[in-house]
């Protein structure tokens, strides 16, 4: 039984998050969707007891709401901060293995949240860094510096192409080198779940853009290869909650 006067929300109060459970549990009360959200998660990824104390709630509800889905997604996209909810989040083990199976039966649905939900399956498998970082491959750029030289190194994967670039304030994206992808038989680890989870689903584009994203880039200022993913995840790898893990390639 959760103890809500002890779980502070992000607006430091005790006693709406329960409130606001009670009435989304009743009916579709899109104002109580709304107050929810900024109440559990704030601005500059941060989150609070009472997000963690919610998610069984959410997860209870998440089969027959996307708001649902997509609220405990974010609020486990956060789980790898400074929250100081350790415990809260280790209580919440069942929750999450339950939110697993409800997305993970989902995402083969093939919905039209299929991108959130995509997000929200890799926090609940404690992939934080790919669950915030991802793209929907439509508009993405994925800035890192080039292990070789310190190159500022620009990576686009999108409708306008897949290319590594230098970028200029005046000049856009500059001295472009197509991008080479991963071959899918040689994937491992994160990007060969997230691959051919994406294959499965008939996410095409999604799968393409990890193919890419997991592949190799040519740095436009000292023409060394390097493997995107892992200088991505080394610049941008957030820091682990306590007993927890997560591989990134």
């Amino acid at each position: 039984m959760v103890n809500w006067a002890q779980m502070r929300d992000c607006r430091f109060e005790v006693d709406r998050v329960p409130e606001l459970l009670e009435r989304v549990e009743r009916d579709t009360d899109t104002e109580a969707w709304k107050e929810l959200g900024w109440r559990l998660v704030l601005e500059h990824d941060l989150v609070s007891p009472a997000s963690f104390a919610a998610l069984p709630c959410l997860v209870r509800l998440a089969p027959r709401e996307a708001r649902a889905r997509a609220l405990a997604g974010k609020i486990l996209e956060r789980a790898a901060g400074h929250h100081g909810c350790d415990d809260l989040l280790a209580d919440c083990a069942d929750a999450i293995a339950r939110f697993r199976e409800v997305l993970n039966r989902h995402l083969r649905s093939r919905p039209t949240d299929y991108f959130v939900s995509f997000r929200a399956l890799l926090s609940a498998e404690g992939e934080y860094h790919w669950a915030a970082g991802l793209g929907d491959f439509e508009d993405d750029f994925y800035p890192l510096d080039c292990p070789h030289c310190d190159a500022e190194v620009t990576i686009a994967i999108g409708d306008y192409g897949r290319y590594s670039a230098i970028r200029k304030w005046d000049e856009g994206d500059v001295d472009r080198r197509d991008l080479r992808p991963a071959a899918a038989e040689g994937l491992t680890g994160t990007g060969k779940w997230m691959y051919e989870m994406a294959v499965r689903d008939g996410e095409e584009v999604l799968a393409d853009g990890i193919s890419h994203l997991f592949g190799h880039a040519e740095c436009p200022g000292c023409a060394s290869v390097f493997n995107v993913a892992d200088e991505y995840t080394s610049a941008n790898r957030p820091v682990m909650p306590q007993g927890t893990s997560s591989d990134s390639a």
